[in-house]
C-alpha cells in the first residue's frame, strides 16, 4: 500500500466512524432529536455501527485502521514503523472531519442549545453540554482508574484484533471487520460505562479539537485537563496488547 492510498483511506474510514459515533451521541444527547434519551445501548450500537461502516470502506486503501492504538500494537508486533506516522497523520485528519460533519448534521439542534423558557409556569431548561458528543467524558473523575480503565478496554479491543488475523476464513469471507464491529459494542457494554470507552486516541483528541473551536452555542468546556488520558491510556493498551500477542502466539 502506498502512502497516498494509506492517508486517503485512514482519512475516509476514520471520518465515517466518528460521523456514525459522535452522530449517535448527539441523537441521544440533543434536546430536539427524535431520539433523544435512547439510552447507552444505542450508542454501543451506533460506535460499533461506526466502526463496521468506517473499516469496510478503508479496508481497500489502508486495510481499515482507523485508530493509532490498533496501528501502534501492529508496529510492535511486527516491528514495522515505516508507515506508522502516515496512518496517524490520516487518523487524526479523519477524525476532526468526521467531527465537523456530525456538527452539520446536527446544526439546526445545536443551534438550539440554548435556555429555552418553558410556556406553563415561567420555568427554563439549562443549556446542555455538548462535549459528551465529541468526546469522552468519566463519571468518576480519578486519573488513576480511568488511565487503567482505558489501558485495559484497549487491550480488550487490539489483542483479539491481532489474534483475528490467525484465523484466516474470517480475512478471506470479510467477515473480520464484522466481528471487530461487534467486539466495540461488547467493549462499550460492559467497559464503557467507567470513561465512555475512548480506546482510540484519534477518536477522543481530534473531536475534542473540533469541538474547542465549533461555534455551538453555550457548549461548556471542552475539558482540556482530562484529554491526555484517553490518548495516553488507549496508546499503552495498545502496546502491551502489541507486546502480548508476540510473547503469546
Amino acid at each position: 500500500m502506498s502512502n497516498g492510498d494509506i492517508f486517503v483511506g485512514e482519512v475516509i474510514g476514520t471520518a465515517i466512524l466518528i460521523l456514525f459515533g459522535a452522530g449517535v451521541c448527539a441523537a441521544v444527547t440533543l434536546r430536539y432529536s427524535k431520539a433523544r434519551a435512547s439510552g447507552w445501548i444505542v450508542i454501543a450500537f451506533g460506535w460499533g455501527f461506526g466502526v463496521l461502516a468506517g473499516a469496510y470502506t478503508a479496508a481497500p486503501l489502508s486495510g481499515g485502521h482507523l485508530n493509532p492504538a490498533v496501528t501502534l500494537g501492529i508496529a510492535v508486533d511486527t516491528d514495522e514503523w515505516g508507515k506508522v506516522w502516515v496512518y496517524l497523520l490520516g487518523q487524526m485528519v479523519g477524525a476532526m472531519l468526521g467531527a465537523v460533519l456530525c456538527y452539520l448534521t446536527y446544526f439546526a439542534q445545536f443551534q438550539a442549545n440554548v435556555r429555552q423558557t418553558g410556556t406553563t409556569k415561567g420555568t427554563a431548561e439549562e443549556p446542555l453540554p455538548t462535549l459528551g458528543i465529541f468526546s469522552t467524558i468519566p463519571e468518576i473523575r480519578n486519573p488513576v482508574a480511568n488511565l487503567m480503565t482505558e489501558i485495559i478496554a484497549t487491550v480488550g479491543l487490539v489483542l483479539p484484533i491481532l489474534a483475528f488475523g490467525l484465523t484466516k476464513g474470517l480475512g478471506e469471507s470479510g467477515t473480520q471487520v464484522l466481528i471487530v464491529a461487534l467486539l466495540v459494542v461488547g467493549i462499550g457494554l460492559s467497559l464503557g460505562g467507567p470513561t465512555g470507552y475512548a480506546i482510540n486516541p484519534a477518536r477522543d483528541l481530534g473531536p475534542r479539537i473540533v469541538h474547542t473551536f465549533l461555534p455551538i452555542p453555550n457548549k461548556g468546556t471542552s475539558d482540556w485537563s482530562y484529554a491526555w488520558i484517553p490518548v495516553v491510556g488507549p496508546l499503552i493498551g495498545g502496546a502491551l496488547a502489541g507486546l502480548i500477542y508476540n510473547a503469546a502466539f
